[in-house]
């Protein structure tokens, strides 16, 4: 009744305020949620908005069309290349951002995701699962590696406390993560289980679940080392709820797009609770923004067995960063 309710009756505020001199980074930014943020922050007055996407030729056209309704100049919106099932292609796109084309980034939003209808292997990440390398590993990897120029922002600009926010889902409660019953407690197991393709398809309901519960993990794992009293740079989750977005295109089931077509909110709407977790501000550090206010995630989070399943995907995600970066996850801490 909570989705219902959220989905087709409450009302969620509008953008409004300044963000002149404000530098913002979003990733899948060509379409869906992450093109109608970018026309937001366009529209608000930022000075510069770099859309990280796959394929250049449609950024610039979310490009475009953001210049052309919101009357922005030619050179506030810059398209950037990442490849987020490429982790080479994440470290290349972190070594722009710090440096020196951009002075500072004061919002970051991790907005790209996928939702696939069938296993893929993503081998220019490993050959880890799409889904988790996209929504999960990728995503952590460039939180860790753009960390040290959202430091240097808040070092450089009193009063300003940047935002790495990561676009997630409610459909992180979906799962109670069947894989941490069956996998053994060793190290790298749990992650080798979920990128396995055997269990993986065994529990495919779960796997995109999966790849956002670690995320929300992670962040709140990351907060409870360092909390906002210390930490320069504020990290937090939205989650937009069901959107008309390109995500989940892959889904062949009428029943799907059915549901859908009842219950989802434009991907205009939903982009105002990335703005919202963009603003929030330092008591949204580590936490879980849901219709465009702080919430709390799933109990498969909350609970007693949550907090300590918490510590053990946070241990396998640090080795797993640790693997493709060594000294990467040294970011995370003041």
């Amino acid at each position: 009744m909570g989705f219902l309710y959220s989905q087709l009756l409450k009302t969620l505020p509008y953008p409004t305020g300044s963000y002149a001199g404000k530098s913002i980074i979003i990733t899948g930014g060509n379409a869906g949620l992450g093109k109608e943020a970018a026309r937001h922050y366009a529209r608000l007055g930022a000075a510069r908005i770099v859309l990280a996407v796959r394929n250049l030729d449609k950024g610039h056209d979310a490009k475009h069309d953001i210049e052309a309704s919101t009357g922005c100049g030619p050179d506030i919106v810059q398209v950037w290349r990442v490849d987020m099932a490429s982790y080479q292609s994440v470290q290349a796109f972190a070594a722009r951002v710090c440096g020196i084309e951009l002075d500072r980034v004061d919002i970051f939003h991790a907005n790209a995701g996928l939702a696939r209808a069938a296993y893929g292997n993503a081998r220019l990440a490993g050959g880890d699962e799409e889904m988790m390398a996209v929504n999960c590993i990728s995503t952590l990897l460039l939180a860790a590696l753009v960390m040290p120029k959202l430091k240097e922002t808040a070092a450089h600009f009193p009063g300003v406390r940047p935002v790495f926010s990561i676009t997630t889902s409610g459909t992180h409660g979906h799962t109670v993560l069947p894989q941490a019953k069956s996998a053994l407690p060793t190290e790298g197991a749990l992650l080798a289980a979920i990128n396995d393709k055997a269990t993986a398809e065994k529990h495919w309901d779960d796997q995109y679940p999966i790849s956002k519960l670690l995320t929300v993990f992670a962040v709140r794992a990351i907060a409870e080392r360092h909390s906002s009293d210390e930490f320069p740079v504020i990290l937090n989750l939205a989650d937009p709820g069901l959107c008309w977005s390109e995500l989940g295109r892959d889904y062949p089931t009428w029943g799907f797009w059915l549901i859908k077509a009842i219950l989802a909110r434009s991907t205009e709407v939903g982009s105002r609770t990335l703005l919202h977790a963009g603003a929030a501000g330092r008591d949204s550090h580590g936490k879980y923004c849901d219709d465009c206010e702080i919430s709390v995630p799933a109990s498969v989070v909350t609970s007693d067995a949550g907090k300590l399943l918490q510590e053990r995907v946070w241990n396998e995600l640090v080795a797993k960063l640790e693997s493709i970066q060594p000294g990467v996850t040294g970011n995370f801490s003041k």
